[in-house]
């Protein structure tokens, strides 16, 4: 596969936190999609961001380890006992030299776009008063405001997070007086949508807040919301938003995957 660019001599490195358990969809990483297993699509697609130098596959599980390994690529197991993927990501780290920038790429992004994995990687890296960048989309759609598993992010005038949040935020209040409801006042004016922004599981940090936030305790609105980037919000963290115009899939349900599958049938450079 191409890449975008010429490999730089800096020092990012991505990793892909990969469980084998999935409460949804149980070992989806290693799912056949289009040929081959899943996780393998996204460390391809972390390969081919040009400002990131290594790709690691953190594992718990060795049938993941293996088919990694087996098709050239690094991987590396770590503890079962985990409960995030920064956690997990945090084991590998501590072995990297200090000042790496270290990118989390969600296992379950087969089509997770290099060039996001680069503007988050440039934000952070051109910011030293940033501890994380991450990434933010538009939406689109009407459910993906209303459900609770579309996560979404609300920024300050510099593009930094002020929250993240399973509720729709900010809410339209005005307009939800005038028509009844969220759901109408969305139906009524489309327009309502370009407020709102999905926020991504794409995540760049620098090596040391990695490791200095991996060795807090879960803080309130995280264990309230279940959204670990809030224990970072809670605990001081400066973290800068990108948007990107290239749009993600996280694979958590049978429906997701059949999507993906479908996208790739269309698009054969994606394989």
């Amino acid at each position: 596969m191409e890449t975008h660019g010429e490999k730089p001599k800096q020092n990012v490195i991505a990793v892909i936190p990969a469980r084998y358990s999935s409460t949804r969809l149980e070992g989806k990483l290693l799912l056949p999609l289009n040929g081959k297993p899943l996780i393998l699509h996204t460390l391809e697609r972390a390969r081919m961001a040009s400002n990131v130098s290594r790709v690691i596959v953190a594992t718990d599980d060795d049938r993941i380890k293996r088919v990694v390994t087996d098709s050239g690529g690094e991987a590396v197991m770590t503890s079962v006992r985990h409960q995030s993927g920064s956690d997990r990501i945090a084991e590998v780290a501590v072995d990297f030299p200090d000042n790496t920038i270290v990118v989390n790429v969600q296992g379950d992004e087969p089509l997770i776009s290099p060039l996001s994995i680069e503007l988050a990687v440039e934000a952070l890296r051109g910011n030293e008063e940033i501890d994380i960048a991450t990434t933010c989309e538009k939406i689109s759609e009407i459910d993906d405001v209303l459900v609770p598993d579309v996560v979404k992010v609300v920024r300050d005038t510099n593009g930094k997070a002020i929250y993240f949040s399973r509720s729709p935020i900010p809410y339209p209040r005005e307009a939800v007086g005038e028509f009844g409801s969220l759901a109408a006042a969305l139906k009524k004016n489309p327009a309502l949508l370009s407020i709102f922004r999905k926020h991504t599981g794409l995540y760049v940090y620098r090596r040391e807040y990695l490791l200095k936030y991996a060795g807090q305790e879960q803080t309130l609105l995280e264990g309230v919301e279940h959204l670990e980037q809030l224990r970072a919000l809670e605990t001081g963290a400066r973290i800068m938003v990108v948007e990107v115009e290239d749009s993600s899939i996280g694979v958590d349900t049978q429906e997701d995957f059949d999507r993906v599958a479908e996208i790739m049938s269309r698009q054969p450079e994606l394989v």
